[in-house]
């Protein structure tokens, strides 16, 4: 279980090649998370962090497979998970696909991707690994958002609007499960320096993998509910979301 300083002993990652989510678990096998469950799609990137894991010290670390657009397989996902590696202190929700929104406006089933797995996806995986977690009375689930679900800006609605309803779709789920011995964080990054936005213009107010990394770990020790990489954005987008919609469509991408 979580010990009283917040640190997991057991960790599943739904996204183990994710850049951020892999920062996270160099942070927490060091601080006695002794079992690291990577899910992804095979490859050399998720083999890559699970021989990373063992390299910083884990007792057990292992890929599984996983596609969050697999949306019928997750229920016998996580009953395959749980059966095999026991209760999970902590899970994390760092699969993601950033999509090109240039192709997506013409392309239909391309901009279904995204939103399938950013949100649909991930929502029903969500259930599936909640419902577990719920049995076994502690953990914690924690999300990996993004400001840029906070409001879609034109330049990028079709990711935007996948992270709001991943947000929102998390907010209501960690709701439910009050009272249960589950908690849900939500993180909200900004713009993230690293292998997804490479070739991109940052954005005001950008950030790494590993400060990602530090806050998701933070928020962990704290107990936070939600959490902005950096900070300085929740009160950047205090103010962002009430903007006049006319003064918003004119933001840059």
């Amino acid at each position: 279980m979580i010990d009283a300083v917040g640190r997991p002993q057991s960790v599943l990652v739904l996204g183990g090649s994710s850049e951020i989510a892999q920062a996270t678990v160099a942070k927490l096998v060091p601080a006695r998370c002794r079992t690291v469950v990577l899910a992804g799609r095979e490859g050399p990137r998720l083999s890559e962090a699970v021989d990373r894991a063992k390299a910083l010290g884990a007792d057990v670390a292992e890929a599984v497979a996983f596609d969050a657009t697999d949306v019928a397989g997750h229920g016998a996902f996580a009953d395959r998970v749980f059966d095999r590696f026991g209760d999970f202190d902590l899970v994390i929700v760092a699969a993601g696909l950033l999509g090109d929104q240039a192709a997506e406006e013409k392309d239909p089933v391309s901009a279904a991707a995204v939103l399938t797995t950013n949100f649909a996806g991930l929502a029903a995986a969500m259930l599936a690994v909640a419902g577990h977690l719920r049995r076994q009375g502690h953990g914690r689930l924690v999300v990996l958002s993004s400001v840029a679900g906070e409001r879609a800006r034109k330049a990028n609605f079709v990711y935007g609007s996948s992270k709001a309803g991943l947000d929102a779709f998390s907010q209501g789920l960690g709701d439910s499960l009050v009272g249960t011995g589950v908690r849900v964080m939500i993180v909200r990054p900004g713009f993230v320096v690293g292998r997804m936005t490479e070739g991109m213009s940052p954005a005001p107010f950008p950030t790494t993998p590993e400060a990602v990394a530090d806050a998701v770990v933070h928020g962990i020790e704290t107990g936070a509910s939600v959490v902005y990489v950096p900070p300085v954005l929740r009160w950047v987008f205090a103010v962002m979301r009430h903007l006049p919609r006319a003064v918003w469509r004119r933001m840059p991408g």
